[in-house]
């Protein structure tokens, strides 16, 4: 699926089965609640703290996809809201990060 059918999939469903949108300062809001569960997984997996006796350290990696899911729903829900085109804006932003970071990287010895 590409961005702009994933887009036009996401406002299909807002209009139907979720009948509208949140108010753009909601879906923030949930946008953050998202990153934060990813967070929580992504702490217990590849940082130092441990999961709790009731957490499931086997489904975390499901856990991990689903929360990547969610998020990028709520990001595209924003966008679609906005009106940007997340094809054009990723296409922008991969030109100006080369341009910023073509020297960049390459002469960081901590990436070497």
């Amino acid at each position: 699926m590409t961005l702009a059918e994933a887009q036009s999939k996401v406002d299909e469903w807002i209009n139907t089965i979720g009948q509208r949108y949140f108010n753009e300062l909601t879906n923030m809001a949930v946008l953050t609640e998202e990153v934060g569960e990813l967070a929580k997984i992504m702490a217990r997996l590849y940082g130092e703290q441990s999961f709790k006796t009731k957490e499931k350290e086997l489904s975390a990696n499901t856990d991990m996809a689903d929360e990547m899911a969610d998020i990028l729903f709520v990001l595209i829900c924003l966008a679609n809201q906005t009106g940007v085109d997340l094809t054009q804006a990723l296409k922008n932003s991969l030109v100006k990060k080369t341009n910023r970071d073509k020297e960049r990287h390459k002469n960081n010895p901590k990436l070497q």
